[in-house]
């Protein structure tokens, strides 16, 4: 709820008025906001069968006055609380658009009691996500939660996996044997359920961990994986197979699965990105701390005292500034490949903000020390 409940327009209706990440159940407004919501999607979408209304993470969940004030009162809980709020949004859904089943995330539900499940008939509502983004999934556990839901009635049962995020905030390239192991201990959780339950999964694709995140990998960096994944979900595994049908699919020579790709070159969409991408987590940082840390005449005759005073040993000049202006140059150009190729996919905002993330801060230093030293070589004439 944060991309709404951070406008001043609909702050008010926050459970915590100092945080946007969560509603208040209890006010009237929350619930027509909420429904509005819906609305504007479902008017988007023909034939939907179903609509995932979210629900998990509900972070400060009663510790608003109101809740405060309700959960004084005998046998009221924060679960029950969670629920009710659940089966308003799903009761409307129900009632509004009969063939659409509400989908909810569960982990809101994993520590509430059976019978408080139960009883709140949300069972007969919707259809429970159960995600885990781990590759190291625990098995037992899932088909123990999975046994817990159906003795609450619940009888579909949907996955959620991740082809990209989940593995850091601010990564920038996807690691895709992480995710492959996910998808691979999902598909063991999926055996040890009984037939017919499992509706199937959803992979996820993170854009950023929350709404005032970072961007973490964009959306063509994490398209091998996403392939990798399909391909094992589609086989019930991985093998050599699958990696020369995604490699034949990608137009990729070689797919790295346990390590990051470097040198990529491919044939889909979005290729470009990806290998541009690379070259910049891999080598923009690292080729100018070598020329700005390592190189001895950077760090011997042009210090920050050096530049502060805009002096140098002419002598010395030739020894790091071409140098230094080739490696402008190159990133310079490189930047300016990116955010064409960018351009086409995602808007100028996303476009800006990726850059100022991952290249401006390498690129700025670089940049301002090419500066300095044009301003002591001009103090020498």
């Amino acid at each position: 709820m944060e991309f709404v409940l951070k406008h001043k327009e609909f702050c008010h209706l926050r459970e915590v008025s100092m945080f946007p990440n969560t509603v208040n159940p209890h006010k009237e407004d929350s619930l027509k906001l909420v429904i509005a919501m819906i609305e504007q999607v479902m008017a988007l979408h023909d034939n939907l069968r179903w609509f995932h209304i979210g629900c998990d993470e509900v972070y400060y969940l009663g510790e608003g006055e109101e809740s405060k004030e309700w959960l004084q009162q005998e046998e009221n809980t924060i679960e029950k609380l969670c629920l009710a709020h659940m089966k308003a949004v799903a009761s409307h859904i129900v009632s509004t658009h009969p063939t659409v089943k509400p989908i909810v995330w569960d982990d809101m539900l994993r520590r509430t009691s059976k019978e408080t499940l139960r009883d709140s008939g949300l069972a007969q509502l919707i259809e429970l996500m159960i995600w885990d983004y781990s590759p190291d999934l625990d098995v037992e556990s899932k088909a123990s939660l999975i046994e817990k839901y159906q003795k609450c009635n619940f009888s579909k049962f949907w996955f959620a996996s991740a082809f990209k995020g989940a593995t850091g905030v601010n990564q920038c390239l996807t690691l895709i044997g992480h995710h492959l192991k996910n998808h691979k201990q999902w598909l063991k959780v999926a055996e040890s359920c009984p037939a017919g339950i499992v509706r199937g999964i959803t992979l996820t694709g993170w854009q950023r961990y929350d709404h005032f995140s970072v961007l973490c990998e964009l959306l063509p960096v994490g398209i091998p994986s996403l392939a990798v994944c399909l391909q094992a979900l589609k086989n019930g595994g991985y093998s050599e197979k699958v990696r020369e049908d995604v490699e034949k699919l990608l137009g990729l020579s070689h797919l790295e699965i346990d390590s990051f790709m470097s040198d990529i070159t491919g044939t889909f969409p979005g290729n470009e990105i990806l290998s541009l991408v690379s070259q910049i987590a891999f080598y923009l940082k690292s080729s100018i701390d070598e020329l700005l840390e390592n190189n001895r005449y950077v760090t011997g005759w042009f210090s920050p005292y050096h530049r502060k005073r805009k002096k140098i040993h002419p002598i010395m000049i030739h020894h790091f500034q071409p140098d230094a202006i080739r490696l402008l140059t190159k990133w310079t150009v490189l930047t300016e490949e990116l955010q064409t190729a960018m351009k086409k996919i995602f808007y100028t905002t996303a476009v800006e903000e990726w850059i100022e993330e991952n290249v401006q801060p390498s690129l700025q230093r670089l940049q301002g020390t090419v500066d300095d030293l044009n301003c002591a070589v001009h103090e020498l004439s």
